[in-house]
Parts: structure tokens; sequence; C-alpha cells
């Protein structure tokens, strides 16, 4: 088996509550931490502002209902220097566009500027999804080569999941486009689940770069088991709510003590 790093991608929405949650990511076991700047342009409702139902403690409303920034609220270069001197763990820089389920209120022109900032401040990672113009993606790819930042090629697939066979031909025909292909689908049900682990049971022997999951019920399976398919990397949380499994998230210290019991 390969060694399986894990990758705990940051809920903050703010400098210090990301900085504080990598340090406390950095002690649960992490070996990356995800800043995902997009979430930077959120603003986290203030709970005081809620009130109790029936005995229970007010909760936050769902992450899509959150005021927005503007793009001009974000000095992105000056911040992305302070995020990196702050993170006790190396970054993989993330900006998800509101087309793949993200938060960035800005143009795609001005989403790529951001990376291609990032890759400047020699990040340690860049995620750069799949459907990124050719010509656009190509020139950011070789910047990263040029500055020691190494490449997520990701997929998101956000509409359903598609079958094993397409998972695994995603993953062999990528392979140049990064150093690791990443790809996530939405499960529905335990059958979609079956797809991630199916293909990561067939790819674990290729040696391949890659990282594989499913989001919703099920979606836990191959993160679960990532050492188990030679997986390079797995994405985890700090979240450690009931039923997080729920989510097809787990918490990063839950997934170091499973490996251990299960002798990963």
């Amino acid at each position: 088996m390969s060694e399986t790093q894990i990758c705990v991608s940051l809920d903050g929405t703010t400098l210090q509550s990301i900085t504080d949650e990598a340090v406390r990511a950095n002690l649960a076991g992490a070996d990356f931490i995800e800043v995902r700047f997009d979430k930077m342009y959120l603003v986290q409702p203030d709970l005081s502002n809620f009130d109790e139902e029936e005995g229970e403690a007010p909760s936050l409303p769902p992450i899509e209902e959150w005021e927005r920034k503007k793009i001009d609220d974000i000095e992105p270069k000056e911040l992305i220097d302070s995020i990196l001197i702050g993170m006790p763990l190396p970054v993989i820089f993330t900006v998800r566009s509101q087309n793949e389920q993200g938060f960035f209120p800005g143009s795609e022109e001005e989403r790529i500027k951001i990376l291609s900032m990032a890759i400047d401040a020699k990040v340690a990672w860049v995620d750069l999804e799949l459907n990124i113009p050719q010509k656009q993606r190509k020139e950011l790819a070789e910047k990263a080569n040029e500055n020691g930042v190494k490449v997520i090629a990701s997929e998101h697939n956000h509409d359903g999941m598609p079958s094993d066979q397409d998972i695994i031909q995603l993953v062999e025909e990528n392979q140049s486009k990064g150093d690791i292909v990443k790809f996530c689908g939405q499960c529905t049900n335990h059958h979609d689940a079956l797809q991630v682990v199916n293909a990561a049971w067939e790819l674990k022997n290729k040696e391949l770069n890659y990282s594989i999951m499913g989001l919703s019920s099920g979606g836990d399976w191959a993160r679960l088991h990532a050492p188990l398919f030679n997986q390079n990397m797995v994405f985890a949380t700090m979240q450690n709510e009931f039923r997080l499994s729920d989510k097809g998230l787990i918490n990063v210290r839950d997934l170091r003590e499973a490996w251990t019991l299960l002798e990963y």
C-alpha cells in the first residue's frame, strides 16, 4: 500500500478562523490543509441573532443562504500572503466558482487571476478544475510547474454519479493534467457510493495518482478505506457533528483512529 496523506478542507470564512482551524487540523493529524478561497467571500451569520427552537441551541442557516461579500471587498494578493504566513501545514489552494457549487462572486477571468496569484505566492498545491478552458488551464499548469507548485486536476459532478468505468476512465485519461486527479460525485443512494468503491478497487493496482470520493450517505466509504485503495490523498474535515457520514464526510481525528484500528 502507498502512504495516503490527509488533507483537511477548512470551513472558515476569515483569516483568523481558518488559521485557528488549521492549527487544530495539524494537531489532529492532517498532512495538508485546503484553503477554499471562495469561502472568504462569505459572511458567517452571528448565532446570537437566531432564537432557540424547542429548547435546542440555535443553528446557522444553510451556507447557501449566507451573505456574500463583493469582489472588491477583498484584496486577493494581500490575503493570500497573509494566509500563507499563518498556516502550519502545506496549503492546497482552491477557488470554486458558483458553477462548481462554490461561492466566488466574480467572473471566471477574475478567478483565474487569483489562481495565478496563488501560484506566484508558491502555495504547495493548486486545484485546477478540468473544465477550465484549455488555453488558460495550460498556462496556469505551466506556471505552477515553473514555481514548484503541484496541481490537482479536479472534476466535481453535482448532478449524479457516473459509472465506475467512467470514473476509472477519467482518472486514467487525465494523469498528465496534474500531479493528482481528483473526482468527487454526488451520491443519491448506496449504488452510487459503490461506483466510487468499485472504481477505487480497480484503480488500486494501476500505480496512478488519484483521489476519488462521494458526497452524501456512503460517500465516505472510499475516504475511510483510502489506504487499501492506494489513494494518494483523502479529504477530511474538522467538523464533528452528529451523523456527519450522511454528508459523505469524515472527521480527520476519526479517520486517523479508524486507520489505526483497521491496521492501515
